[in-house]
């Protein structure tokens, strides 16, 4: 009996080392990566941290969160930054999810050919897109001009250096960011569900918002909180289409930079978009289940 009972002990410890040796092996080719990774982001984030935390007479010192609380425009600033990020994600999704699902429905060649408009924005610089636009949204620019001569508004309305033109803006550039993973969700649904539920009785309509949507939404959750989260640390384009009047976190710290240079200051701003945008990840990954939505998992 024992000598039966030490084959399976010493196996059981040679897998077990085996194992050990691939999990060394699978870091060490890791290594660099992370190496990297602590370099290019723990490190800069830990000293941003840092810096929030050191007062003018460089003691540790809560001054810097303490003026968050006091004064309102920190609050209006958070309020603006959350506000564009929001209705910008809301934007994407009324063009976007058209947009996916007429690709999807295409033919594969067909519907390559029209993703190259989709991706044709990340072809050019993003201060030449949103100069773009300032050119056609001004007063005397080619959208006014063209809403006059068909008679929508008589005189030229001012679609820039406000809420409008950042809005604009924004959405044009982040769009690509939610149309691409909804339309990698869209061409995995099976077509014969759609046809199974009209041969059930369900109307197209019933059809599509009780089977294809819901099976759409995980490609939309992940679409849609990637165009929220880089919309809250946005600076090019609120500050030249916003003209200084739609004021976010990255336009602040700018600011705080440029005019004070206290880097106390605007490490402090940066912290909390920091800690608010984590904790948006934290709700969003126990609402929506992000694992299955971002990498497909059941």
């Amino acid at each position: 009996m024992p000598a039966q009972s030490t084959g399976p002990m010493l196996n059981a410890k040679e897998l077990k080392q085996q194992n050990r040796r691939e999990q060394w092996s699978l870091l060490s080719l890791a290594l660099p990566a992370v190496v990297v990774v602590i370099l290019v982001i723990l490190i800069p984030v830990s000293w941003l941290f840092y810096l929030s935390f050191v007062g003018g007479d460089g003691q540790f010192s809560l001054e810097h969160y303490e003026k968050m609380v006091k004064y309102k425009s920190y609050a209006r600033t958070f309020l603006t930054t959350f506000q564009v990020s929001i209705l910008t994600t809301g934007i994407c999704i009324l063009i976007g999810y058209p947009l996916a699902y007429f690709l999807a429905q295409l033919p594969n060649r067909l519907a390559a050919i029209f993703m190259l408009t989709v991706l044709l924005p990340f072809w050019t610089s993003l201060l030449v897109r949103t100069y773009a636009w300032l050119v056609l949204l001004q007063r005397k620019g080619i959208l006014n001009d063209f809403a006059i001569q068909i008679g929508l508004w008589e005189t030229p309305v001012k679609l820039v250096h406000n809420m409008t033109g950042t809005l604009i803006g924004m959405a044009h550039i982040m769009l690509p960011f939610l149309v691409l993973p909804l339309y990698n969700a869209m061409k995995k649904i099976d077509r014969d569900l759609m046809h199974a539920a009209s041969n059930l009785g369900a109307s197209p309509t019933v059809a599509f918002w009780q089977v294809y949507f819901p099976l759409s939404l995980p490609g939309m959750v992940a679409g849609s909180l990637i165009v929220f989260v880089l919309c809250l640390g946005f600076y090019v384009t609120p500050a030249v289409l916003g003209g200084g009047r739609v004021t976010m976190v990255a336009t602040q710290i700018t600011a705080i930079l440029e005019n004070r240079f206290d880097w106390g200051a605007a490490s402090a701003l940066g912290v909390v978009l920091l800690v608010a945008t984590v904790l948006v990840l934290v709700l969003a990954a126990r609402l929506f289940k992000l694992d299955s939505a971002l990498f497909g998992k059941g």
